[in-house]
């Protein structure tokens, strides 16, 4: 019983350095609705701030001081970024600032690289901290019992703050409704602001103040912005106190999760969220949205079918496309291949975000669950690469069905999350279950059949089938079923009034998008020759949404624009440079704020700016 009992502490000091970062996200996201997927880089920020600072003011007496100056650091960093970044694209469709902040990510991480190298920095232990106390006969670091007791003492605060001033009531006036708050006449911009560079500064001291328990290193940030996310869903978006318990919870959970279910410890705490999600949306201590707000923003244009002029010019780039094995090599051949693969996943994601307004946050899990289907099929079965394919499509298919029926009962962001937590509960799947998926080791060996061997055939194999799943996505969106799900987009009121049934409509949509994402994911499974858990981890997620924000949300064609650019640049850039993150997030963040609709949105807005500027020049 006293190695459960030093467990169970253990976990509540766990929970302390979960909540000071969460609890940060919350608040961030309460008031602003900016998914901060930069939270995780400003956390290791922290640590690696505080790390210099402790090495150059002393481990002894500069401890304490060095702390809290990286923690007034990273807050600094983090207010110059949203003065700079963020304010200017306030007014662009919301899931445009996760672009943003992705981009942000990408720089730190490679930035701190920079700095600070690869190595690990193992901080020195805190001054009066070092030792151990005897807890039922098991040593426990007094270092932990301080996290423990300094969780409770920054929740009292924050209430204090939320509860007791002006600027507090203002900000739990914004998460409820932020809207009534600027018709009031609250300046915005300075009330942002200063919430952001609140949770920045609670990410950052997190962050320094685990260099004692962790070593600063560059695969922390996402480590911990999965677990943030995950503890404010739980405890409920805005919900500081929510968040507090969900840290616990979520600790508790990694805590003995080993112990007690060691085959699922890794997906315990995602199959708690979806569970939260699906019985209470809105967190544990959470309040439910006045109303759903709609994630894919305003179309900028009415969407059109392609006219004579767009089909053929469509059949010239397909054909033009069709010459390239005969100019290029081997190399240039299989990057095209590559690129037309993902061409396929983000036109897959964008129907369901442009066309059905769902922002999904795990859309991988169906390109995964494509790539694994293939893999076992060819693998485990003995069967050829053509049944492979299918068996692939089919997997992803019904991973669609379930995961889907449950998502679209949630709207708003509460949908994202929770698509996020299946994407993560397969993932886990792929990682723990060795015997048929092979874990991290992955399934190697997955070759096309002899026919297709080849890398130009296999790159023709792979135009014909994106090209025409492409068009048959476009075909859907301009059917009457494609009509609904926009009409369920633009008004669910209004389309539900006249007899569209929201869910299965929605339902239908969210299945037709993971069933062409699987076959993405098939035909990359024979692309590589190999599927590991990565093809369904969070970070080709976030993937898929650059790529359709990249191209332009309110538009037809974003999602294949911005998948060719974001995946050929991504190629060159590592190609060519040991810091690929860096470049490709300075250009993302140039591209985010030059064309705030995207790429493919800003041309269509010039082109119809163009128009109406002739027209009215014709007028008498």
């Amino acid at each position: 019983m006293s190695f459960y009992f030093v467990q169970f502490v253990t976990g509540l000091a766990s929970a302390s350095s979960l909540f000071l970062v969460a609890s940060g996200l919350s608040i961030i996201f309460g008031v602003t609705r900016v998914v901060n997927f930069a939270h995780g880089a400003f956390y290791m920020l922290g640590a690696y701030i505080g790390y210099t600072l402790i090495d150059r003011l002393g481990a002894g007496v500069g401890f304490w001081p060095a702390i809290g100056l990286s923690a007034f650091a990273v807050a600094a960093i983090g207010t110059l970024i949203e003065m700079l970044l963020l304010r200017r694209i306030y007014d662009a469709p919301e899931l445009f600032q996760l672009l943003a902040t992705f981009a942000v990510a990408l720089v730190v991480e490679d930035l701190a690289l920079l700095i600070w190298g690869p190595s690990d920095l193992l901080g020195p232990r805190a001054p009066g901290f070092k030792g151990a106390i005897d807890l039922l006969g098991q040593p426990f670091p007094t270092y932990d019992l301080l996290l423990i007791a300094l969780a409770p003492l920054v929740l009292a605060l924050i209430w204090l703050i939320f509860r007791r001033t002006t600027w507090g009531v203002l900000v739990r006036a914004a998460t409820q409704d932020r809207e009534m708050v600027a018709a009031l006449g609250v300046n915005q911009k300075w009330l942002f602001t200063s919430v952001f560079a609140l949770g920045v500064f609670l990410a950052g001291l997190g962050g320094a103040l685990e260099l004692p328990r962790q070593a600063a290193n560059h695969t922390m940030d996402l480590q911990v912005i999965t677990e943030a996310l995950v503890v404010v869903v739980i405890g409920g978006l805005g919900s500081v106190p929510g968040t507090f318990l969900a840290a616990i919870i979520v600790s508790e959970l990694n805590a003995f999760g080993i112990l007690v279910f060691p085959k699922i410890s890794i997906v315990l705490v995602f199959l708690v969220m979806a569970i939260v999600l699906i019985v209470r949306p809105w967190g544990l201590l959470g309040r439910a949205e006045a109303a759903a707000r709609t994630a894919s923003g305003a179309i900028i244009s009415r969407w059109r079918p392609f006219g004579a002029p767009g089909r053929i010019a469509a059949a010239l780039a397909v054909a033009f496309a069709a010459l390239l094995p005969i100019a290029a090599g081997n190399y240039f051949v299989g990057v095209a291949t590559e690129v037309l693969i993902f061409m396929l996943y983000a036109a897959s994601l964008h129907f369901l975000l442009a066309g059905g307004g769902l922002a999904s946050f795990g859309h991988a899990a169906y390109f995964g669950l494509g790539s694994y289907g293939a893999a076992i099929a060819l693998k485990s079965f003995g069967l050829g690469m053509e049944t492979a394919i299918v068996a692939g499509i089919v997997l992803g298919l019904v991973g669609a069905l379930v995961f889907g029926w449950f998502c679209v009962r949630l709207s708003g962001v509460y949908f994202a999350m929770l698509t996020l937590a299946f994407a993560q509960i397969a993932w886990s799947i792929a990682y723990q279950w060795t015997d048929v998926t092979g874990g991290d080791n992955g399934i190697i060996g997955v070759w096309p059949s002899a026919w297709a061997a080849s890398p130009a055939r296999f790159y023709w194999l792979t135009l014909a089938l994106s090209a025409g799943s492409i068009a048959l996505l476009r075909a859907i969106t301009f059917s009457p079923f494609g009509y609904a799900l926009r009409a369920l987009r633009d008004s669910t009121l209004r389309a539900e009034t006249i007899g569209i049934e929201r869910r299965r409509v929605q339902w239908m949509g969210f299945v037709i998008a993971g069933g062409f994402a699987a076959l993405a994911g098939a035909l990359y499974a024979f692309l590589k020759g190999s599927v590991f858990p990565d093809n369904i981890s969070i970070s080709l997620s976030i993937d898929g949404l650059v790529m359709v924000l990249l191209g332009g949300v309110g538009t037809v064609s974003g999602g294949v624009v911005g998948a060719a650019i974001y995946r050929s640049l991504s190629i060159w850039v590592i190609s060519h440079t040991d810091y690929s993150r860096l470049v490709l997030g300075a250009l993302i963040i140039v591209l985010v704020v030059m064309f705030p609709k995207g790429l493919v949105g800003a041309f269509e807005a010039w082109r119809s700016a163009r128009t109406g500027a002739r027209l009215q020049g014709q007028s008498p």
